[in-house]
């Protein structure tokens, strides 16, 4: 069992208290949530309500969580890749091709799946412990909690926009500097597999960075501030400038002009978007100490950058 707290925001005035628990603890239905209330395992400061109860907001909540055996995805052996771990956190370096957690078409064979077979515990946090996600063909650093009590204080600093994230990749096109996107991205209106930037979407902001550009491409250091679907590959492309092997917002594939036969099988051969999760920053949810984490670039985007810098003429900022 784990002791979850939280503060009722004031824009919560008025709100019921099964109505502001399935807000502030999101990762449980509204029902378990009201069978919590009724058997007397939530506490509005100090004192048990009705789930009716209407609050003022500024409230101390204590919720006492119960784990409960997750059922819906089976324990497989999969290698991972684990960078650190402790009694309430695990980080991995997540392969380029591997799903995060199982969704249509990908029932089996992810991470999710890996993380039950290398700590059958898991089973009773949400997606086993699984914070946040990224793309499957995109490679890199992800945090999973190892505790009811981590994953609420990972979840919330996620929320909080605290959690520091950041990648590297490469793009089509000769960027002239760094800047930020402010623009907001949902889902494409005809088609459902697609986001775009458009007006009814969801706030979404992404700060680049220029590292290295050439003649026809450029490698940048990408800044999450919000955590859409797709919202760098969406972003980028939005400027005009696609990410290399990206097979839904990259357009149809061009070679470029005088092309050397090393970098024509890089591009040739590079089947995903060329994105990498290279930097995880969070507050230790147990320690309260400031932790880091760098993961090098894998060996398909170095070799991708090791040959437009052969080909292509280096160009300073």
């Amino acid at each position: 069992m784990a002791i979850l707290t939280a503060t009722v925001p004031d824009e919560m005035a008025g709100m019921r208290l099964d109505q502001v628990l399935s807000k502030l603890f999101s990762d449980y239905s509204r029902s378990k949530l009201q069978t919590w209330v009724k058997s007397e395992r939530v506490k509005v400061d100090g004192v048990f309500l009705k789930t009716r109860t209407r609050l003022e907001g500024g409230e101390w909540i204590e919720l006492d969580a119960e784990p409960e055996a997750v059922l819906n995805c089976e324990a497989e052996n999969i290698p991972l890749d684990i960078v650190y771990e402790d009694e309430a956190l695990l980080i991995v370096n997540k392969p380029a091709g591997l799903v995060v957690h199982p969704g249509a078409g990908n029932w089996t064979g992810t991470l999710q799946n890996a993380l039950l077979y290398y700590n059958e515990s898991l089973n009773v946090l949400p997606r086993a412990g699984i914070i946040h996600r990224i793309d499957k063909e995109t490679s890199g650093l992800l945090m999973i909690a190892k505790t009811l009590a981590a994953h609420y204080s990972l979840s919330n600093q996620l929320q909080l926009r605290t959690i520091k994230r950041e990648y590297i990749a490469v793009v089509r096109g000769w960027m002239t500097a760094g800047g930020t996107i402010d623009e907001p991205i949902g889902r494409h209106p005809q088609d459902r597999i697609r986001y775009t930037v458009r007006d009814e979407g969801k706030e979404a902001v992404t700060h680049y960075r220029l590292m290295e550009r050439f003649e026809r491409y450029s490698v940048i250091r990408v800044k999450l501030e919000t955590g859409r679907t797709h919202q760098i590959r969406v972003h980028m492309a939005h400027l005009h400038y696609p990410l290399v092997g990206d097979p839904l917002y990259g357009g149809s594939f061009q070679m470029p002009a005088k092309c050397s036969p090393t970098l024509e099988t890089e591009l040739r051969g590079f089947k995903r978007q060329a994105l990498h999760a290279t930097k995880l920053g969070l507050v230790h949810p147990v320690t309260q100490e400031n932790m880091y984490w760098e993961q090098a670039l894998p060996q398909d985007m170095t070799l991708l950058i090791k040959a437009l810098s052969e080909n292509e003429k280096p160009l300073t900022t």
